[in-house]
C-alpha cells in the first residue's frame, strides 16, 4: 500500500492548527474580555483560569508552523511574503500579550499599564490572524511556485472582516471558558455578556461565508453543486443547531454546554474552510503536490512527528487534567 505522505502531512498540519486555534483562542479571548470586567479580583481569576495552561497551547502554533516549513515549503515561501506585516503584528502582539500576563502580578503601581499591554496584545495578536486567514481564504497570487502579489494585499476589506470575526469568535470562546471555569458574580456576568457576543458570532459567520461564496467561482461550485450540496448541508446547519443550543444553555445557566458547544461551531467553520479550498494548500491554485517536500524529507519529519505529537497530546491532556474544576481568586498555586 501507498500512502500518500502530502495528504498525511495535511492532516498532521490541520490537526494542530485547530487544535491551537481552540486551545489559545479562549485565552487570546480573555484578553478581548479584560476591558469589560475592571476589578482586580475578577482579572486575576480570569487569568487564574488559564495561567497553568496558556503558554503549552501555543505549542501547537509552533507545530503547525515548523509542519508547514518541512513538509510543503512552498506553501511556505508563499505565505510568508504574502502575510508578513500580519505576521510580525501578530508575533508582537503575543510578546506583549505574554510579558503583560507574567509582570502584571507583580507590578503594583503600574498594573494598569500592563493590563492596557495584556488587552492591546491579545487584540493585536488575535485581528492580525484574521488578516491571515482572510489573506487565504480570498486566494494568493503564485507565479512558477513564486508569490506574485504585492506587499499590502492583505489590506483588504474582506481580510478585515475576516479579522473582526475572529475577535468576535476568541471572544465568545472565552465567555464559554469563563463560564464552565467560574462561579459566582463573575459567571453571572459572563453569562450576560456571552449572549449578544454568540449573535454577533453568527453574524460574522454568514457574512464571511456568504463573501467568499459570492466572491470565488470555484468555491461556489464546490458547494453548491450536486451531489455535494446534500454533503455538506449539514454542517450550516449544525452551526445554527449550536448557536440555539447555546442560547438555550445560557438560559438554564448550563456550566459546560456554552464552551462545549462554541467550540462545536469552531471546528464546523474549520471543516468548511477546509471544504472550501482542499487540496489547495494556497488557494486558488497551489495544492499540496505541488507544495511539497520530496518524499524523503517528508519520511524523515513524520518520524519525528510521530514521536512529538503524542508527547505534546499527553503534557496538555495530563495540564487540563491537573487543573480540572473550578477556579476562584484566592486559589494557591497561580500568579
Amino acid at each position: 500500500m501507498t500512502i500518500d505522505l502530502p495528504v498525511v502531512w495535511a492532516a498532521i498540519i490541520a490537526f494542530g492548527v485547530f487544535l491551537y486555534v481552540l486551545l489559545d483562542g479562549f485565552d487570546l479571548g480573555i484578553g478581548l474580555l479584560f476591558p469589560f470586567f475592571d476589578r482586580e479580583h475578577d482579572r486575576q481569576t480570569m487569568l487564574n483560569t488559564v495561567a497553568p495552561v496558556w503558554d503549552g497551547n501555543e505549542t501547537w502554533m509552533v507545530l503547525g508552523g515548523a509542519s508547514l516549513y518541512a513538509a510543503f515549503p512552498v506553501a511556505y515561501s508563499v505565505l510568508l511574503p504574502a502575510t508578513y506585516l500580519p505576521i510580525i503584528g501578530m508575533v508582537c502582539g503575543l510578546i506583549f500579550r505574554g510579558v503583560a500576563f507574567e509582570i502584571r502580578a507583580k507590578a503594583r503601581r503600574s498594573q494598569r499599564l500592563w493590563d492596557v499591554a495584556f488587552m492591546m496584545g491579545s487584540a493585536t495578536a488575535v485581528f492580525c490572524q484574521g488578516l491571515i486567514l482572510g489573506t487565504l481564504l480570498q486566494g494568493v497570487p503564485v507565479v512558477d511556485r513564486k508569490f506574485a502579489g504585492g506587499p499590502f494585499d492583505w489590506l483588504s476589506p474582506f481580510g478585515l472582516l475576516a479579522g473582526l470575526g475572529l475577535l468576535v469568535t476568541y471572544a465568545t470562546l472565552a465567555c464559554g471558558w469563563l463560564i464552565m471555569k467560574t462561579d459566582g458574580d463573575l459567571q453571572r456576568r459572563v453569562h450576560v455578556a456571552m449572549k449578544p457576543l454568540v449573535w454577533l458570532l453568527l453574524a460574522f459567520i454568514v457574512a464571511v461565508s456568504g463573501w467568499t461564496v459570492l466572491g470565488q467561482a470555484s468555491v461556489a461550485a464546490r458547494w453548491f453543486s450536486l451531489p455535494n450540496l446534500f454533503f455538506f448541508l449539514p454542517v450550516p446547519l449544525l452551526v445554527v443547531l449550536c448557536v440555539a443550543g447555546i442560547l438555550h444553555a445560557l438560559g438554564k445557566r448550563y456550566d459546560r454546554r456554552p464552551f462545549v458547544l462554541t467550540a462545536a461551531i469552531l471546528f464546523l467553520g474549520y471543516t468548511g474552510l477546509i471544504i472550501s479550498i482542499f487540496p489547495n494548500i494556497i488557494p486558488p491554485g497551489l495544492d499540496i503536490w505541488a507544495a511539497s517536500s520530496p518524499p524523503s524529507s517528508q519520511k524523515f519529519t513524520l518520524v519525528g512527528a510521530a514521536i512529538i505529537i503524542p508527547i505534546i497530546l499527553c503534557y496538555s491532556a495530563m495540564s487540563y487534567w491537573v487543573f480540572r474544576g473550578k477556579v476562584r481568586h484566592d486559589d494557591p498555586g497561580y500568579h
